[in-house]
């Protein structure tokens, strides 16, 4: 499944995984300053949403893509089939 992400649906998952990024680099700060575990932990939390939206904002695109290629019957039902079971176990792996 390639990936064709679109001008500002590029930019937003860009900006999620620069800020997880930072959010990241944050975390790995706190923790070689000796920060509050509770600190730590929230900090973490909000790196692994960032993560997580990103990675949802780009299996949606892909099943949109999937039902747009699906619409105009150029794939084969048995390749659709293959792309939904594909997408599913992306899905899946961010649950």
């Amino acid at each position: 499944m390639d990936l064709d992400l679109a001008g500002a649906e590029l930019r937003a998952v860009l900006n999620r995984l620069r800020r997880a990024q930072g959010q990241i680099a944050g975390v790995i700060r706190m923790i070689e300053e000796g920060r509050d575990c509770e600190d730590v932990v929230t900090q973490l939390a909000a790196a692994s949403r960032a993560l997580d939206r990103a990675g949802f904002a780009i299996i949606a695109t892909g099943l949109q893509q999937c039902l747009t290629d699906g619409e105009d019957g150029s794939k084969p039902t048995e390749d659709r089939e293959a792309m939904r079971a594909r997408l599913e176990k992306l899905f899946l792996s961010l649950a």
